[in-house]
């Protein structure tokens, strides 16, 4: 029976580690890899059985990854947000999965909630890695490859990649101030990495973007069935692209008076 280490990337989740943790118990290593956190997010880590390693982020989720895959024990390695809860069907599937010769990796699919409410709208195919069935590949095989990106960050695993059916549960945010915190944040990071990597942005793209992402996702993916809870949730969907956009286009302008 092959061997699964679970890595879960926190930095001040006291409130949602415990239960992340517990829907892991089925692993035979659960990892933490903790950004310094000020809460007790280690010490309730601790006391659920895992293994706790500090290590400051420095805004490169793919680097806290990456180091989680140096201290995996075993040869398959399950990563989960702590935001994140598997479900009994979720693991069954996984240990049945990694029984199958010949993969390197799976691809796991991501239900959306929103303040606890999982989101329909966002189970219709769609443009935005923020919206729309997300499937990610968060199980593989150690030394199969590397993480890539400073966030939204990418496992590019070599070799045969399959599916996984059941979803991974995300509590993507609980409450419109962890959801502007998060927002701030992610796209912060977002902006200098496509900064560094020479993309560039325009006034007109700051405008038009998140109002066409706000339009397609609350009428296209149906965001207005999900009631006041999917208009709150595509609004916000489209203010992290206006932040993103909006502080790329800053470092711009402040790339371009420093070489006056």
């Amino acid at each position: 029976m092959p061997k699964i280490t679970a890595v879960v990337i926190t930095r001040n989740e006291a409130e949602k580690i415990e239960k992340c943790i517990e829907s892991l118990k089925w692993c035979n290593q659960v990892i933490v890899i903790d950004d310094f956190s000020q809460d007790d997010t280690v010490k309730i880590a601790q006391s659920r059985g895992a293994e706790v390693f500090q290590r400051d982020l420095n805004k490169d989720f793919s680097a806290q990854r990456n180091f989680g895959l140096e201290k995996a024990k075993n040869d398959w390695v399950f990563f989960v947000d702590a935001d994140e809860i598997v479900t009994p069907p979720l693991a069954k599937n996984i240990v049945r999965r990694v029984k199958k010769t010949g993969y390197s990796g799976f691809y796991i699919p991501r239900k959306e909630l929103f303040a606890g409410k999982p989101l329909n709208c966002t189970d219709k195919p769609s443009w935005d890695w923020s919206f729309g069935p997300i499937k990610l590949i968060r199980l593989g095989k150690k030394g199969s490859g590397k993480w890539k990106g400073r966030v939204h960050e990418t496992w590019q695993i070599k070799g045969k990649v399959g599916k996984i059916g059941k979803p991974l549960y995300h509590h993507s945010f609980e409450n419109i101030t962890e959801a502007l915190k998060k927002i701030n944040f992610y796209t912060s990071i977002k902006a200098n990495q496509d900064f560094d990597t020479g993309r560039k942005t325009s006034i007109k793209e700051i405008v038009f973007y998140p109002g066409a992402k706000l339009f397609k996702n609350f009428f296209w993916h149906l965001g207005f069935l999900d009631g006041t809870t999917g208009l709150v949730f595509c609004l916000l969907m489209s203010l992290q692209s206006f932040l993103s956009k909006a502080k790329l286009w800053l470092l711009q302008k402040k790339a371009a008076k420093e070489d006056r």
